[in-house]
């Protein structure tokens, strides 16, 4: 079912995931909100550890074993409430509604089915049919994710395939499933520059040619600006800021912000890299107050006093910042 068109398509709110110890709950991610609207896409961005991956795992309801995860807060999508809703009825949703491209094609692709199979039987649990029209899908499919000589790679393992058309693979079976809303979790990981290139150019593409919306997770903050519309950034489980691609990398408001833009490499900007000192705290050695704070240039005593909200800077309603003295 479709939200209604003054919804979101997706809405997450006070999104709370953590991890089920005997020694007691180890919080992951911690009231993180947004909203997506169709036909848009959301990056997520942050530094390995940062909560990115589980974020797409609690969005998805892929968290395993389930019951090793307590999830609060309310993650709506297409006017329902996925949190709340039975696994069963999360199934069809993952099946229909959502669809996610992991970041290693050859862990997730089936190693001894050929790719043709794999394609097929989404399409064939999607629509039914019989096999001769999920087998003219498939190589449909293959030919819109620009793999050539489609009907001779239906054959082909995906150990046969390079990183490039395994990954173009996944994103077949993701379209075959024709959702509203794809997951793209670090799609380009372990692929050379020019292959990551074509592969975010293809997932722009056929985001656009299908009317879907997608979340794109990524530590790359160079594809983030070539295929996103806003972005969030997370930062030890918290939402640090969030903005449209234009307004963050103009004029980031969060100094984390700021510090990832300072570490990305540009053609304009041949000087050194700025490397951010520290690291990611661990989540069971999580610092008081802003998570950043032990590694922010701008602390302050008060920075460590308590977790600052997410909120909208002055004459920006559009925009959230986490942080009580926002860059200018």
């Amino acid at each position: 079912m479709a939200a209604p068109a003054d919804q979101p398509l997706l809405r997450v709110e006070g999104l709370g995931v953590a991890v089920r110890r005997r020694a007691g709950a180890l919080p992951i991610l911690d009231d993180v909100s947004f909203d997506l609207a169709a036909d848009e896409t959301l990056a997520i961005v942050g530094e390995s550890g940062s909560g990115k991956s589980m974020l797409a795992l609690a969005i998805t309801r892929l968290l395993m074993p389930p019951e090793n995860y307590a999830v609060s807060g309310r993650v709506e999508f297409q006017g329902t409430d996925l949190v709340a809703l039975p696994a069963a009825a999360m199934r069809e949703v993952r099946g229909r509604g959502m669809a996610v491209v992991f970041q290693e094609a050859l862990n997730a692709l089936n190693p001894v089915l050929t790719v043709g199979r794999q394609i097929e039987e989404t399409v064939r649990r999607r629509d039914g049919g019989d096999a001769a029209t999920a087998r003219r899908e498939a190589i449909r499919l293959l030919d819109e994710v620009g793999i050539p000589s489609p009907e001779r790679r239906l054959g082909d393992y995906p150990h046969q395939l390079s990183g490039g058309m395994r990954q173009r693979v996944m994103i077949a079976i993701a379209l075959a499933c024709r959702p509203a809303l794809v997951i793209a979790d670090e799609p380009t990981t372990s692929l050379d520059v020019t292959i990551q290139s074509q592969v975010l150019a293809l997932l722009r593409d056929v985001r656009r040619q299908n009317g879907m919306s997608m979340i794109f997770i990524s530590h790359n903050l160079g594809a983030v600006a070539a295929i996103a519309d806003r972005v969030a950034v997370l930062y030890a489980g918290h939402v640090m800021e969030l903005a449209t691609v234009d307004e963050l990398f103009a004029a980031p408001r969060h100094p984390y912000t700021a510090a990832l833009l300072a570490a990305t490499p540009r053609v304009d900007r041949p000087e050194k890299l700025a490397a951010i000192g520290g690291a990611v705290p661990r989540f069971d050695e999580l610092p008081p107050g802003c998570r950043f704070a032990p590694r922010c240039p701008r602390a302050m005593p008060a920075c460590s006093a308590a977790v600052p909200t997410i909120r909208a800077p002055d004459g920006e309603p559009g925009r959230r910042v986490r942080c009580i003295a926002p860059l200018p």
